[in-house]
């Protein structure tokens, strides 16, 4: 990691304070949070952020998990997807599309109607920079107008959650394989045959 970490006896009291926060809800100071302890005021509002999109907001939670696989695809963040590929395949969402997700393949979703047009948005949103009146109508048809504004604090804050860890370098799982083809620690490969 770019940063170095702070042990909790050296934290300040305001650093102190969050990082029992985060002990409290999360288990542990894992991931990004190491990095964003560094700026008490912005871990603050990013954890509470990240706790009530990944676990309060109104979109199902299979839909929750693959948001963070789908920003962690699109900003290459492997510690992400590394700590919820697990937690995707356990809410439901098919092992086969997170796979071809992984490899920039077309997922199948089945039947799912919602993770479908989760899925045609969240790509088409973080490709293009904006989303067609096509799929805007595909979405009010699915989904309240509550769950498409936090439709965009998950992709929002799971962007933010992967730029963190990129820049920062934060530890990759060592017990983990590579989830993409084109990435080998935090730099683009060619993909092998290429």
């Amino acid at each position: 990691m770019r940063l170095d970490v702070t042990p909790i006896d050296e934290m300040t009291p305001r650093q102190r304070e969050l990082a029992d926060r985060i002990i409290a809800k999360r288990g542990k100071i894992g991931g990004p949070f190491k990095v964003w302890l560094h700026s008490p005021e912005l871990c603050d509002r990013v954890e509470a952020l990240g706790a009530f999109v990944r676990f309060d907001c109104s979109m199902p939670e299979r839909i929750r998990e693959y948001a963070l696989l789908v920003a962690a695809r699109y900003f290459d963040a492997q510690f992400s997807w590394n700590a919820h590929v697990d937690k995707a395949i356990e809410t439901g969402v098919p092992a086969e599309a997170i796979e071809a997700l992984a490899t920039w393949g077309e997922p199948d979703f089945g039947d799912d109607v919602e993770l479908q047009t989760f899925h045609d948005f969240a790509v088409e949103l973080l490709t293009t920079h904006f989303v067609s009146d096509e799929t805007y109508a595909r979405l009010t048809a699915v989904f309240t107008d509550q769950q498409l504004v936090d439709a965009i604090g998950l992709l929002g804050n799971f962007t933010l959650l992967s730029m963190c860890l990129n820049t920062f370098q934060v530890d990759l799982q060592k017990d983990r394989v590579p989830p993409f083809p084109d990435v080998r620690g935090y730099a683009k490969v060619a993909p092998a045959g290429v």
